[in-house]
This record gives structure tokens, sequence and C-alpha cells, in this order.
């Protein structure tokens, strides 16, 4: 039944606004952690493997994934009219049909198509990602910043290969090290041959006897690691940076994954980016709008003098050449853009409202009035 099934974003461990890579990344690795190849005879893994699958099988769909966050499970329960039964004919038939077949995700799973056709060969290293957020100068000007995240190394103790100390894996007899076998099924269409990864050494053609104790035979440990990262000058947010060889270790001599880290850049309280140009909002006195003169006006770096020329109106923007942000990988600048406001006094004394009627009268304003003080009661 649909309402004793687990939420399919809690099933992969990611958040309902996870992107499509994320949601790929997470099924492979939980696939990973319980595929019955790996688990033979243990139903609670071949249970977890089922559920994993059939959340990524409407997850990775965009339509399902739709009528999923809207309905819930109810989108494919048949008691409620949904399409989904939720049911497999076991693991021979074909449990991974919506998203190209049993051999192709177990191949995504360990390496992809070079490890399909040599599971003994080198496979990559998993690519990692990693955001860092840094301030708008540190994105202006460039810096260097340290990151901490976890990565899987090849174990120290065992070398990579999972057996003890002093132990070497032996050669599948099942397989004979191919990592595969093959099955011959009787259809009305003939006999049908398929090639599966062998059951009894995981696909990787080796059987371990004696497992490792620092990595329970896995031949892999997750880490802990820094890495000071140099942020280049002119990055800009949402932009990615990628260190190379700084991901999850290689399988069996395979190259290390990269590591791909998100910037996200804190707003600025006075500037507003947009690409290499900074805009900024600055007011200037009514007189100094009318008269011109000079004002400062704040850059990234210091304060540097703008000649408003006389008789400028509100809203007017200035343009200061290269006094924008460095470009990223060049070495030209941006601009800076001010817009001018003219700021109008709320309250005048007697003298200034004197002063503001005259010049309304040699400026021709026939709204304007002189105002005169006004007389104190009796009683004040």
């Amino acid at each position: 039944m649909a309402e004793n099934k687990r939420d399919y974003y809690e099933v992969l461990g990611v958040s309902k606004t996870a992107s499509d890579d994320e949601i790929k990344s997470a099924f492979r690795r939980v696939a990973k952690q319980y595929h019955p190849d790996l688990h033979p005879n243990d139903k609670e893994a071949e249970a977890k493997f089922k559920e994993a699958n059939e959340a990524y099988e409407v997850l990775s769909n965009p339509d399902k994934r739709a009528k999923y966050d809207q309905f819930g499970h109810a989108a494919f329960d048949p008691a409620a009219g949904g399409g989904y039964s939720g049911g497999w004919s076991g693991f021979g038939g074909s449990p991974f049909s919506g998203f190209g077949g049993f051999g192709d995700i177990f191949g995504d799973i360990f390496g992809g198509g070079a490890a399909r056709s040599n599971p003994n060969g080198p496979v990559r290293g998993e690519t990692l990602r990693q955001n860092l957020t840094i301030s708008f100068e540190e994105a202006a000007f460039g810096c260097e910043k340290e990151v901490q995240y976890r990565r899987e190394e090849n174990c120290s103790a065992c070398g990579g290969t999972g057996a003890a100390p002093g132990t070497q894996p032996v050669t599948c007899p099942t397989c004979g090290g191919r990592g595969t076998v093959t099955r011959v099924q009787n259809t009305i269409l003939g006999s049908m041959q398929t090639t599966v990864p062998c059951s009894a050494c995981g696909g990787t053609g080796k059987i371990i006897k004696e497992p490792c104790k620092a990595c329970s035979g896995a031949g892999r440990v997750r880490n802990y690691t820094k890495r000071r990262i140099k942020i280049p000058a002119g990055i800009d947010d949402g932009q990615t940076i990628r260190v190379s060889g700084a991901g999850d270790d290689g399988l069996r001599g395979g190259p290390k994954g990269d590591l791909h880290i998100g910037i996200r850049v804190k707003p600025h309280k006075r500037f507003v980016r947009d690409g290499a140009d900074i805009h900024q909002n600055i007011e200037i006195p009514v007189t100094t709008a009318m008269l011109g003169g000079q004002i400062n006006v704040p850059t990234l770096d210091k304060d540097v003098k703008l000649t408003i020329p006389e008789g400028t109106p509100a809203q007017k923007t200035f343009r200061m050449k290269g006094f924008g942000i460095q470009r990223l990988n060049q070495q030209d600048k941006g601009d800076m853009y001010v817009n001018v406001t003219v700021g109008i006094p709320k309250k005048l004394t007697e003298k200034q409202r004197e002063l503001a009627a005259k010049l309304a009268e040699e400026l021709g304003d026939g709204g304007a009035q002189k105002t005169k003080p006004k007389k104190k009661g009796l009683f004040k």
C-alpha cells in the first residue's frame, strides 16, 4: 500500500530540490551499497535495493517526478488509480526497464563501459562536489580558501585489494576471473544468451578469503581531507572551480576523480554586481545638483572623486571606467555606474525658507511663495 512506502527522496537521501545529477549520484551510491550480487541471500539488502530502484525510476523521470511531487505515492498506486504496481518479476527479469537495463546500471555503479568490458581493469574515481561561500570582495580580488570534505581513498593497510595484509584475492572459480557469466534462456523466439555480473564475486573476478580488518574487505575507506583552493579574481556567484585529481581514488590503479567547487558569493550592502560591472546609488545635496561640485564615491579599494556638473537632474547615472571587477582570467576590469539621487531637505529654518523663496522668485517659479513665520497665540 502507498501509505507504507518511504518517501522516495528519503530513500535516496536527497532533498526535494535535488538536481537530476544529484539524484543519479545518490542512486548509484545506494545501489552499490545494497546490490544483491554483493549481498547474496540477504533479504534486507534486496528489499532496500528494490526500494532504491523504485525511487529512482520515479524521480529520474520528469513527468513521474512531477506527479509524485503533487500526489505522492498515490500517483502510482493502482488502488488509487495510479499506474505503478510496485512489483518486479525478480532479479532474473528486467528490474531496470525504466532506464537502460541491468547491465547498464551495474556498469554505471562500478565505473561505466570500461568496467563492463573488463571488470578487472582500472576505473576512474568519482567526481565530488562541494559548495563554498565567499564575500563580495573575495570574489572581486581573488583569495585562497581551505575546504574540508570526505573522499574515498584506497585502504593504506591492504593497498586497496580488500584482502588482509600478507594475503591476496584469488581468482573467482565461478566466472574464471572474468567477472561475468553467461545465461541461456529458452524462449518462443529461440535460445537467448545474456551476460550478467557474476554473483559469486560481485563482478570483480576476485574472491577475498580473508578480508582486511581496516576496511572490512572493501579496499576503500572514507576519510576527511583538507585542501587549499585558489579562488581566481572575478569569479561570480554560481560558477564552478574544477580541481583535477582531488576527487575519489580510482579503482585498480585508475586515475583519481576531480573536485568541483560551486561558488556562492554573499551580496554586498552597497554594490550590486552585473558581470564585471558594479552599480551603486549615491544621494547628493540639492545644492550640489544645482551648482555642481565634487563628491566622494566609494569603490572596492578606495574612495575617488567624481565631478557633478551644474544642473544635474535626479536619477542621472555616471560611468566610471575601469572601477569595476576584474574579468575572470583577464587583466581588464569592468566599470562602476553611479546612479545619483537628489536629497531634498525635509525641514528648513526660517532663513532657509526665505532663501528658497527668493531663489524660486528669481527662477520664475510662480507656485512658490515666501513663507512667513507663524505668530504665536495668546496662550503660547
